[in-house]
């Protein structure tokens, strides 16, 4: 019998979406064990949030640097932890747990600033442990299907890649509501970054079109725009790029698009194919192949990769999608840390903190782009 590994949670108490998400989506495969957590940077509230979610409050802990320092004391301590906070205090805790050699799943981006990026990553490198971030999207088995077809040559050379990601739900000034949580630290700079529509949703489009492709972004020519007045970063972007192999694309992201909801959708374009895939979609591709009728991916139906049939969990039919594509960055997560499979073909899929820094330089590439009347500017002066 396969052990569970022991978990911890930085952040996800109450008030937060994502730290339900993320519990729900490592108890999926059995392969994780919640038992210690800092819910929240309020020590008062991250007890209401460990009495209310059932955690033993003797491992309830009141900041992360107390639980780091406690837990990898104990026999029985945390093998990985989980960081779901807002974007300013993705480094410090990850930082801490990699300095004790305790492996770390965070929630993208990978930071806040350029600063903390390349911090994180001088940990990474020093650490024993693991680091991996969750663009939860590239869990998908049809999106692992559309990678293994264009790396199979099916679609021949790529000549562009199209991304577009509208939401409406910051289409007037929710951050002021002093309801919303969401809407405040994604809308405040020292909370979010240098980016905000670019930053929240961008990052998931880049990330998705270069793990189908294999290609990387080199350089950006931006136009950020901030719609809704008195809101301190962007919420709409339109982003021309220059892909690794001289292939072209361009990106469509907005929170203000009225009357959408998730609509985040993939296009590639190669010499004898293309691949379509739509999010609010997310069990069916469409394969084109010119002169011969569109053919639908369907998960669970004729699908080639190996690593597409691992993320199946129910019969075809039954639709699977946002947290099952959490939970297999969980469970693929797990196997490389327990050896339970081929370490060096799951490494490759999931994203890390090479990938992770990369995406930073994307994020912050366009908002200098914007700055300079949309100039092209190369990722790597970032």
């Amino acid at each position: 019998m396969k052990r569970r590994l022991r978990l911890g949670m930085i952040g996800g108490g109450q008030g937060a979406f994502i730290g339900a998400v993320h519990r729900l989506a490592a108890r999926m495969d059995d392969k994780f064990e919640f038992v210690a957590g800092c819910l929240s940077s309020t020590p008062e509230k991250a007890e209401a949030s460990a009495k209310e979610i059932g955690l033993n409050l003797n491992r309830s802990y009141p900041d992360f640097k107390t639980m780091a320092e406690e837990e990898s004391k104990r026999e029985d301590g945390i093998e990985v932890v989980s960081i779901v906070t807002p974007n300013h205090m993705h480094a410090g805790p990850a930082i801490q747990f990699l300095k004790k050699n305790i492996h770390v799943i965070c929630d993208k981006p990978m930071t806040a600033t350029m600063e903390d990026a390349y911090a994180l990553m001088t940990a990474i490198k020093s650490s024993k442990a693991q680091f991996f971030l969750t663009h939860n999207y590239s869990g998908y088995p049809v999106v692992r299907e559309m990678r293994a077809l264009v790396k199979n040559g099916e679609i021949g050379k790529i000549r562009i890649v199209k991304g577009s990601y509208l939401q409406g739900w910051l289409g007037s000034n929710e951050e002021d509501s002093g309801s919303n949580k969401q809407a405040e630290w994604r809308t405040d700079p020292k909370r979010s970054g240098a980016a905000g529509s670019v930053g929240d949703i961008g990052s998931h489009t880049m990330h998705l079109i270069e793990f189908i492709t294999g290609l990387k972004c080199i350089s950006v020519a931006a136009d950020l725009t901030t719609f809704v007045e008195g809101r301190q970063l962007d919420d709409d972007a339109s982003i021309m790029l220059r892909m690794s192999e001289n292939v072209k694309g361009n990106l469509s992201i907005s929170q203000i698009a009225t009357g959408q909801e998730n609509n985040f959708s993939i296009s590639v374009y190669g010499e004898k194919g293309a691949l379509h895939w739509s999010q609010e979609n997310p069990n069916y591709a469409t394969f084109s192949k010119k002169g011969v009728a569109d053919q639908i991916i369907t998960r669970g139906g004729v699908i080639q990769s190996e690593n597409s049939y691992a993320g199946i969990r129910i019969p075809p039919g039954h639709p699977e999608g946002y947290l099952e594509g959490f939970a297999q960055i969980y469970s693929d997560a797990a196997d490389i840390i327990l050896h339970h499979k081929d370490k060096d073909n799951l490494i490759e899929l999931l994203p890390n903190g090479e990938s992770g820094l990369h995406i930073m330089k994307f994020i912050n590439a366009s908002v200098i782009s914007s700055k300079n009347n949309s100039k092209w500017t190369n990722l790597d002066s970032i």
